[in-house]
């Protein structure tokens, strides 16, 4: 039983489980019906992605200070109540069943997932 942090479309790995998308919008052209056969994910939980202006910053950051000023950001979204309800969720299903989150990006570095992640160690979840 654990938690993994994935590639979103990538080729799913033995004893993933579901797939949760922590991303803003979903996968274009690609049908609703065709999510999971096409390995984006199961179940979209957009709650759990960065605002729109989170993900412009993000996306623009080029130098270590920038990406470090965009992880701050995102951690006091996820600060807010209804955002740490969902975390200390997710961090409690880790303990009892196997399943995923994840994000479209290439490099998990310069990913909100990155930091999503860092969010769920610090709160004990059972990661793979």
């Amino acid at each position: 039983m654990s938690l993994r942090v994935v590639r979103l479309g990538s080729p799913r790995k033995r004893g993933e489980g579901l797939r949760i998308g922590t991303v803003r919008r979903p996968p274009r052209g690609v049908p609703k019906s065709e999510h999971a056969s096409q390995n984006w994910y199961d179940v979209w939980l957009p709650e759990l992605a960065p605002s729109a202006e989170a993900v412009e910053q993000g996306l623009a950051a080029s130098t270590d200070r920038e990406w470090s000023a965009f992880a701050r950001r995102y951690r006091a979204e996820m600060g807010v109540p209804e955002k740490r309800h969902l975390l200390d969720l997710l961090v409690a299903l880790s303990q009892r069943s196997s399943f995923s989150v994840g994000c479209y990006c290439k490099e998990e570095e310069r990913c909100h997932r990155s930091v999503l992640r860092q969010l769920l160690e610090e709160r004990g979840a059972r990661l793979a």
